[in-house]
């Protein structure tokens, strides 16, 4: 994936020397490297269960891979031809290190998600083979889908860090689908998952407390 995503970049950039492209790619590298160590170490099963598509809901199927395509594909593509022919005027320094922060931040988030449930899974499906309960750990205790919120952080951080604000557009489309995603998988949970309506009465927010 991290070679797939800096040929994407490279390629559409037209170039080999374009520092914020590699540092995006390292930070990849550096967060995938941390992220496997760490779940390796706590939950195993979980990364087993992250590449396991069984039982994949049909809305799933057209939701996951179009926030696929815009944020690893349609996001560095466009991010990358702004950079070959300046379309983003200003990519200012502050630009860069404001997609950077926002960007790990995001990252944190989503892996703290990861490690703190052990059901999270690449689809959305309730794992009764797997006993699913409901997860109140880590970031769980504040709204119910956080990883989806770290993942959302970083569609909108990306393009930033690139140095694109036409990249926002694809990114932006991919928060949309991410949204759409969470909302589809909540009512799944309501209606499939037991105590999850409990957890709603505890946790009332989706995404952003006092918002949704």
């Amino acid at each position: 994936m991290i070679l797939f995503f800096a040929t994407i970049l490279l390629v559409s950039a037209g170039r080999i020397d374009w520092l914020w492209g590699w540092l995006l790619a390292g930070i990849y590298a550096v967060s995938i490297i941390i992220n496997a160590v760490i779940m390796f170490r706590v939950n195993p099963t979980t990364i087993a269960e992250r590449a396991n598509a069984a039982e994949m809901k049909s809305w799933d199927k057209v939701i996951g891979r179009g926030w696929g395509l815009m944020y690893f594909v349609v996001t560095p593509l466009v991010a990358g031809l702004d950079v070959r022919y300046g379309w983003t005027v200003s990519q200012t320094l502050g630009l860069h290190l404001a997609g950077m922060l926002g960007f790990i931040l995001g990252w944190v988030l989503f892996s703290w998600a990861m490690i703190s449930n052990t059901y999270f899974a690449m689809v959305a499906r309730v794992q009764s083979d797997r006993g699913h309960t409901v997860c109140t750990r880590g970031p769980y205790r504040h709204v119910r889908h956080p990883g989806y919120l770290g993942a959302i952080i970083q569609c909108v951080s990306l393009p930033l860090l690139l140095g694109s604000l036409w990249a926002l557009i694809p990114g932006g489309i991919a928060v949309i689908f991410m949204i759409v995603r969470t909302m589809w998988e909540d009512r799944m949970l309501q209606i499939e998952l037991v105590g999850y309506l409990e957890y709603m009465e505890w946790v009332r927010y989706r995404l952003l407390p006092r918002v949704w």
